[in-house]
């Protein structure tokens, strides 16, 4: 029986103004996510992982940004045209979000407790004393010792885990249908690291939210999500399943990240590192974006723009001329992968 969606993004354009010229960092990307599925969403630094998961949120900054195009539908309802107010109901109730660095999350000057409390009593209407037990009891719930005790701490009395644990905790407060969490294992050790993607698989299994888990670390990817977008300069390149996308990728880049991945297994030399870098948003107008660092570029990458094509497996999307589908049956373009 397949899942609901309960989060619909169709054609998303998000622009900065910069020098009167507006630079697209999100360029028409579409997607869903289902009840109670953990999606990855991976890419390098500036391919826009974090300006959409801004954009759902309603944290895009305007000016200099603004959404130029497109709908983000949660439960049917388009989040992009609800006004602040309106989207002050919903940011940190049915959808929360983990920054990347809780330090500088988390306000040095309250304690842990009292940022709990103002979260839950924000958002629903419980006594100051009920929201202090309610506080505990997320601690307790996201494995923090002495909880009680933790409540009258600062976060500079904590370690990076264990604010990161607290972030969970704040974001979690009042039971959200969608989580967003944004590189949650940044700067933690490999323990903690663990610790934290165990925690929210553990979470999504016991209140069956929706995760969407933004990072560059394929590992984590195949050790928590369902589903996979890989993202770049601002574009969808592959979409699919997580088994499909670890062993039958398709896309060039798709194919470059995986190489770049430390195997023990192997022989030692020098790690693989895709060539080039990401380029600066908009000042790729013709072509493929990716072409330029292609090792299986061929004339029509660099005159005409693909398509998100889709693959013979059912719900697999790549957006490469290699794998350009025809009447249902696959075409290899020019050069074969």
């Amino acid at each position: 029986m397949s899942r609901k969606s309960i989060l619909e993004i169709s054609d998303l354009n998000v622009s900065f103004i910069s020098d009167k010229k507006s630079i697209p960092a999100v360029d028409g990307i579409s997607f869903d996510l289902k009840e109670g599925e953990i999606l990855g969403i991976v890419g390098e630094s500036g391919s826009g992982k974090s300006v959409t998961s801004l954009a759902v949120m309603g944290l895009i900054p305007s000016p200099p940004s603004k959404i130029a195009n497109g709908k983000i539908l949660f439960e049917g309802n388009d989040l992009t045209s609800y006004s602040d107010k309106q989207m002050r109901q919903i940011r940190g109730n049915q959808i929360s979000m983990i920054f990347q660095e809780p330090m500088t999350s988390l306000n040095p000057l309250f304690t842990i407790g009292n940022q709990l409390i103002e979260a839950l009593r924000l958002h629903t209407k419980i006594s100051k004393a009920e929201a202090r037990n309610r506080s505990v009891d997320l601690l307790k719930l996201v494995g923090i010792p002495r909880a009680e005790g933790i409540i009258g701490e600062y976060p500079h009395q904590l370690s990076g885990g264990m604010r990161q644990r607290v972030m969970i905790a704040m974001a979690m407060a009042c039971n959200p249908r969608i989580l967003i969490a944004d590189e949650p294992t940044t700067a933690l050790d490999v323990t903690i690291q663990a610790q934290i993607l165990n925690l929210m698989k553990d979470l999504n299994h016991k209140t069956n939210t929706s995760i969407i888990l933004i990072t560059h670390d394929l590992g984590v990817v195949a050790e928590v999500c369902d589903r996979v977008l890989v993202m770049y300069c601002g574009q969808i390149v592959e979409h699919g399943d997580v088994r499909t996308i670890l062993k039958e990728p398709k896309h060039p880049y798709t194919k470059g990240l995986l190489k770049s991945v430390p195997d023990l297994r192997g022989k030692k030399g020098r790690l693989y590192s895709i060539p080039g870098n990401v380029p600066k948003p908009g000042s790729i107008e013709q072509g493929c974006r990716f072409a330029p660092r292609c090792e299986e570029m061929f004339g029509k990458c660099t005159e005409e723009t693909p398509d998100l094509y889709e693959m013979e497996k059912h719900g697999h999307q790549v957006r490469c001329f290699l794998h350009k589908v025809d009447k249902g049956a696959g075409e290899h373009v020019g050069v074969t992968s």
